[in-house]
């Protein structure tokens, strides 16, 4: 914003506005309080409502009237008309008869100038406080300082001088930037511009403090930790991304410099496949719902093989859609790969860490979406089809002189196959021979061992056997129980023909049975 001008005019005004404020009491010792009764007649000149209808709510209110005479004071209109007053002593280019509205009963008109002064000087007489908020589009001029104060609630300019911009930070030894919480310090100024120049509000700062990290930041980080732990930071990276698209999919601004970027670096790849733009804002609060339906849209094209978003650098602020939630869901569960190019080289947000690629520039985006240099590829391939040509050439030659020498002298060559041919069967024939002779031999032999030794085995069977039966015959002749009844023994049976081996046996028996060698007679075991 530049710095106010000074003219004559308004310092007439201030003068004007002074002597007022010395001339009537009523308005010593009030607090600087702006309230609808109060710049109801400069509203009027606006489409505000006149001092006599019911007073409106109040515009802007940086102090409470405390006591019941600041209240009074508060509510007082007496600014009003020695402004009034004084507009019309003061020597201004007279406003000709009926320049106002017909039938409008608000005061006026008034030049532009003096109320934009009397505007300035009302806001500067506001009370000076100290704001808390996010630093955001923070900008150097020459002069001045910008930067935005926002917060969840609203937003608010402001501006510094160079000088005690300085000073703050040599006093503070940090530097703001973008994304600080800082409290800042000052008061309500305004620009009242020019037939050149546009009017401004800013907030007048004199001095600043840094609070802490910036809520946009550290939200910024709790949504991106959120993502890691449901593991959506992997989805596009582990996606398989052609090294040559057929299609190509772009969503960028319609008039920004990206694209142009984009179809350079694609021209200088020589690819000639097809693009398909989706044209979004890629700045504001809309931006991130439109870059969402983008890429469904893009999504939908069966055909596209990668998805390219693509946007210069900026601030925090204009890149604070690329860090939505729902377009970071959405690209992590796209099922075609996306390629980020959100910022410069130290730009970093959360459409970066989800996409399958991030990219610095929308150059280098372009060149990893079609990963060959297809004009090199074309050389190289026009250079194998090249040698590949020169090869078949040699072979084809090499063939058809072997054939010429073949051809020549094709009944020769029969022979000479004929009689390798005969010299190889009769080779086959002597030896098939001699291999059948000398199995032959080997036969007759095996045979006449096999001869002998059954002639032995049978020998040994006739004369061996009979001694071998003879003897066992012997041995079980020897353990027969009727040869041991022959030698005068008797063998006590019960009546069952049951042994009895004992005394005892016999006794309790009563009558037994005596086997002798030649019969078996009854007996009965009396006495002890």
């Amino acid at each position: 914003m530049p710095p106010p001008r000074r003219s004559g005019v308004g310092r007439r005004v201030r003068a004007g506005f002074r002597r007022a404020f010395e001339d009537d009491p009523s308005t010593s010792g009030c607090p600087a309080v702006a309230t609808g009764a109060e710049l109801s007649p400069l509203a009027g000149c606006v489409g505000g409502r006149r001092l006599r209808e019911r007073p409106r709510r109040p515009l802007l209110r940086f102090a409470t009237a405390r006591s019941e005479a600041e209240v009074r004071c508060a509510a007082s209109t007496s600014i009003v008309a020695p402004m009034l007053n004084l507009m019309a002593t003061v020597p201004s280019p007279a406003s000709p008869t009926g320049a106002g509205i017909p039938g409008n009963g608000l005061a006026g008109p008034f030049p532009v100038g003096e109320y934009a002064a009397a505007l300035r000087k009302r806001l500067r007489s506001f009370t000076r406080v100290q704001l808390v908020g996010e630093l955001v589009n923070l900008r150097m001029a020459r002069a001045r300082v910008y930067f935005e104060l926002r917060d969840a609630g609203g937003a608010i300019p402001c501006a510094a001088w160079r000088a005690d911009w300085d000073a703050i930070v040599a006093g503070g030894g940090v530097a703001p930037v973008d994304g600080m919480q800082v409290v800042v310090a000052g008061g309500c100024d305004y620009y009242p511009g020019s037939a050149t120049s546009s009017p401004g509000f800013s907030f007048d700062v004199r001095e600043l403090r840094v609070a802490g990290e910036g809520d946009l930041l550290a939200r910024i980080d709790r949504l991106r930790k959120q993502l890691d732990g449901e593991g959506l930071l992997e989805h596009q990276k582990r996606m398989r991304r052609p090294v040559l698209p057929r299609t190509i999919g772009v969503i960028t601004g319609e008039s920004g410099k990206a694209r142009d970027d984009i179809l350079a670096a694609l021209a200088r790849r020589g690819w000639a496949g097809r693009l398909v733009w989706g044209f979004a804002p890629v700045q504001d609060r809309h931006a991130a719902p439109a870059i969402v339906r983008a890429l469904g849209d893009l999504a939908s094209v069966g055909e596209v093989d990668v998805i390219v978003v693509a946007r210069g650098g900026g601030s925090l602020a204009d890149l604070l859609c690329f860090c939505d939630e729902t377009l970071c869901r959405t690209v992590a569960l796209l099922g075609v790969p996306v390629i980020a190019s959100v910022g410069h080289h130290t730009d970093r947000t959360l459409l970066d860490d989800v996409a399958a690629v991030s990219c610095s520039t929308p150059t280098h985006a372009a060149e990893a979406a079609v990963g060959v240099d297809c004009r090199r590829a074309r050389v190289q391939a026009a250079a194998a089809a090249a040698r590949l040509s020169d090869h078949g050439r040699r072979a084809v030659l090499s063939r058809a002189r072997h054939l010429a020498t073949l051809s020549r002298a094709p009944f020769a060559h029969l022979d000479r196959q004929r009689a390798r041919l005969h010299q190889q069967l009769r080779e086959i024939r002597a030896g098939s021979r001699r291999r059948i002779e000398s199995e032959r031999h080997l036969a007759q032999r095996r045979a006449i061992v096999l001869e002998r030794k059954a002639g032995s085995s049978l020998s040994d069977c006739r004369e061996r056997r009979p001694r071998e039966l003879a003897r066992l015959a012997l041995a079980l002749s020897s353990h027969d129980p009727q040869r041991t009844l022959e030698r005068g023994y008797v063998l006590v049976q019960s009546l069952q023909a049951k042994p009895i081996s004992s005394a005892t046996g016999a006794r309790e028996a009563g009558a037994v049975r005596l086997r002798f060698a030649d019969g078996t007679l009854p007996a009965r075991i009396v006495g002890e």
